[in-house]
């Protein structure tokens, strides 16, 4: 099929170059987009980042997420929740780019980021005998049943939960196990028995339960941005940078080498 009818002297149209020019023009402009976009995606200017995140650390993920939309407006979020392990696992496989997990065991090619530290508290029904007070010995507490995740969400993170009570000598044994902190919040404030929680899952308790700090030896608990190491693509690396301009300093580095 001719288009072009050249001459010496001229290049024209034919007929079928004629109704070819629109879609020729289409082609083109939308190729012209997509390579725009492909070009957007390699700078981390735009795509999709999937986010990995504990429930705990809500409003930590929620000023990162803000900060980093705000900065990378055309870039998609896609969020998953889970356990530190849940949120590892999904790192490990590739089925996200970045994780939020608390007191994660150190993995082969992960790298964590120090993003906060925060004490523990002892949340209790108002019914309590220790709710006349705004403290509370971990004793106080042994005969109560204990409301908590399951060990299998994250070992060390279930061990620093619960290394009040095993300071207290006491044996622990979790009567109920939950999926998340909304749950076992609930249970505390039905009076079904108690828990010792990170402070921030406890700023805002419903009614019927009753936030007591812990006496005894301190302990804290550390949440951390988890990444694959050496991924170093520019959406990564971007979301990375927002984290930190919140944070207000540069993360600490907690890697393992071999």
């Amino acid at each position: 099929m001719e288009l072009f009818r050249r001459t010496s002297r001229s290049v024209r149209l034919t007929e079928a170059g004629a109704a070819f020019q629109p879609r020729a023009s289409d082609l083109l402009g939308r190729l012209a987009a997509d390579l725009d976009e492909a070009g957007r995606v390699g700078r981390g200017e735009a795509g999709r980042l999937d986010v990995a995140f504990i429930t705990s650390a809500t409003a930590i993920v929620s000023e990162r997420l803000r900060e980093f939309s705000r900065r990378r407006p055309d870039v998609q979020i896609k969020l998953h929740d889970g356990f530190t392990v849940d949120v590892l696992a999904a790192l490990e496989r590739g089925t996200a780019d970045v994780g939020i997990v608390r007191d994660a065991e150190e993995r082969d090619g992960i790298d964590l980021s120090l993003l906060t530290t925060e004490r523990f508290v002892a949340v209790i029904p108002t019914e309590h005998p220790a709710a006349r007070g705004d403290h509370v010995e971990a004793t106080a507490l042994a005969a109560d049943p204990l409301i908590l995740f399951p060990r299998t969400a994250g070992a060390q993170a279930f061990d620093l939960n619960t290394q009040p009570l095993r300071d207290a000598g006491i044996d622990v044994q979790v009567a109920q196990e939950c999926s998340n902190w909304h749950t076992i919040i609930m249970f505390v404030a039905a009076g079904l028995g108690v828990t010792i929680a990170p402070y921030s899952v406890t700023t805002l308790l419903p009614p019927g339960a009753q936030r007591l700090e812990l006496d005894g030896p301190p302990t804290a608990s550390r949440i951390f941005m988890a990444t694959r190491r050496g991924d170093n693509r520019p959406l990564v690396q971007a979301f990375i940078a927002a984290s930190e301009s919140v944070t207000g300093r540069g993360h600490d580095r907690t890697t393992r080498t071999h």
